[in-house]
């Protein structure tokens, strides 16, 4: 019997390493407390230091951020549904800008679960926590790439290169984009989407920090 050589296993094998989330200090405040650097904030709003959606409205930044470490903390509800939007070309079309998915489980897209940029690359692990408990999030946008570290794990590295055509990954699977994500903006505000899906239940989130590159 043939045994696999140690580089064709590497080859076809998908990993998630272990990772350190970054120290924030010297990072500034994604959003002020009073969301006066926010886009038409809302029903969003902080209490106790969490942002928390109470509307369908996407809370977006009124700055742009091209290349950018952002860190931060949320806990989702059963069935929550929302993301984390990155660079948006058009902040009044979602598929205009990245989505890196925050859901309970998935939304029944074949990359909507939590983690997963959407629609475009699923994790390459579920790292995420139970209901009701804490996730921590790194996101490192730099050029075309783009990774996502979740309580500990690297479960996102993507080379937006990668995507030349517009309604296709680079695994074959069709995706929603009209445009090639080679192609979408590199530098764009950052939002969160408010309450999402059938259950409308709502996801906070705290300690939102971010840092140009």
């Amino acid at each position: 019997m043939k045994i696999p050589s140690l580089l064709a296993l590497l080859a076809t094998a998908t990993f998630a390493f272990a990772a350190d989330h970054p120290d924030t200090t010297g990072f500034k405040d994604l959003f002020t407390a009073d969301l006066s650097n926010t886009v038409a904030p809302g029903g969003w709003g902080f209490a106790d230091g969490v942002l928390v959606a109470k509307d369908h409205d996407t809370l977006w930044t009124k700055d742009s951020y091209g290349d950018f470490v952002l860190d931060l903390e949320f806990k989702v509800a059963k069935e929550s549904n929302s993301g984390i939007f990155l660079r948006s070309g058009d902040i009044k079309n979602v598929l205009a800008a990245l989505e890196i998915q925050v859901h309970e489980s998935t939304d029944g897209s074949k990359y909507g679960m939590v983690s997963a940029i959407y629609d475009a690359m699923p994790p390459s692990k579920n790292a995420s926590k139970p209901v009701g408990e804490w996730n921590h999030i790194t996101i490192t946008c730099k050029g075309p790439q783009v990774t996502v570290l979740l309580n500990g794990e690297e479960v996102i590295n993507a080379n937006l290169d990668n995507w030349p055509e517009a309604g296709k990954n680079p695994d074959g699977t069709p995706n929603k984009f009209k445009k090639a994500l080679k192609d979408y903006a590199r530098t764009g505000p950052i939002g969160l989407q408010g309450l999402h899906g059938k259950a409308q239940a709502p996801v906070w989130y705290r300690n939102l920090k971010i840092k140009a590159l």
